[in-house]
């Protein structure tokens, strides 16, 4: 048809291989805040799989620690700007205004940018970037299972309480929190029955503070001192297996609604146990996926930035054996 036939018109462009660094093969990079904790695991496969497809040679790195880490990320992305070999860069960006000139200075090659996992909403040509990633707004369906759990358990008083890293600086964490929290206050009062309940999230209700070199302790702490905790939350990957430990240490199995966010080891293993009632899902592979996807689209058929949406998983005791079977989660 119009003078060419489907099999041409699938294949790469003669040129795409030799796009930049012009050595006969696109080579991206992968950066994020945190390689320490195996939440990125399944985004680097997801990645890989994607670049495997269409033969592009992917750098995976992240900073090593098990928590967030930006001044080491950072660190890695200017010397990433720096390798001519580099065609396009996938990022994460949980660090509002962090990141602008690494963009620009990959934009003004002409060497395109995809964001991943976490979002700011103000980066250098926020419109031109494709984004992959979870809204923060998906945190109010654990919100909303926090209060259900805890009106379903019978608990008519008490403590709920939204640990968080607050000093982290990372604003789509602190942006779950206030989600949560807002959902958990709102079905609440919908029963009838936020009256009954102290629900704390901070003054800003971005979280309150737990100390990043001991989350469990710090959750222990609030257990303990408060004395009447019925619900807790937690908005990210390394404060949801505290809130595991510090349960177990506490042996409030199955008595605490509990729910937080990612589906690793620990978390699984907290929800099997019954000191974490579920977890958010992000979808990570899907974050690793569709960047690789973006940046050869847009190098190959110059389509513009698109953004994907992961969506929530919420995963309970019931449904629990069901994720991680193809490194998806």
């Amino acid at each position: 048809m119009g003078g060419y036939t489907f099999e041409d018109a699938a294949k790469s462009s003669p040129e795409t291989a030799n796009f930049n660094s012009a050595d006969g093969k696109l080579t991206f990079a992968i950066v994020t805040h945190t390689a320490g904790n195996g939440f990125f695991d399944p985004v680097y496969t997801g990645a890989q799989v994607a670049a495997d497809a269409f033969g592009i040679n992917l750098i995976r790195l992240g900073s090593e620690a098990a928590v967030d880490d930006i001044p080491r990320e950072i660190e890695i992305l200017n010397q990433i700007i720096q390798d001519p070999t580099i065609d396009g860069l996938i990022l994460t960006t949980p660090q509002q205004g962090a990141y602008d000139d690494i963009v620009k200075a990959l934009l003004d090659k002409g060497i395109p940018v995809a964001t991943t996992n976490s979002f700011d909403p103000t980066i250098y040509l926020r419109n031109g970037i494709s984004h992959t990633g979870q809204s923060a707004s998906a945190a109010a369906i654990g919100g909303e299972a926090l209060a259900k759990c805890i009106i379903d358990s019978g608990k008519t008083e008490g403590s709920i309480i939204f640990p968080s890293q607050t000093t982290a600086g990372n604003v789509e964490v602190n942006e779950r929190v206030t989600h949560a929290f807002n959902a958990t206050v709102a079905a609440l009062d919908a029963a009838g029955v936020l009256g009954n309940f102290t629900v704390d999230a901070g003054p800003e209700n971005i979280g309150i503070p737990v100390n990043d070199n001991d989350i469990a302790g710090s959750i222990v702490t609030y257990l303990e001192s408060r004395g009447d905790v019925v619900g807790v939350f937690g908005p990210n990957g390394a404060v949801t297996p505290g809130i595991v430990d510090a349960v177990t240490q506490v042996g409030r199995q199955n008595d605490i609604c509990t729910f937080g966010y990612d589906l690793g080891p620990k978390q699984q293993e907290g929800i099997r146990t019954g000191a974490l009632t579920g977890s958010l899902g992000q979808q990570p592979f899907v974050q690793g996926f569709w960047p690789v996807m973006q940046l050869y689209l847009q190098i190959d058929r110059g389509i513009q930035a698109a953004n994907v949406d992961t969506r929530a998983q919420l995963v309970t005791k019931e449904t629990v054996d069901t994720v991680g079977k193809r490194f998806e989660n």
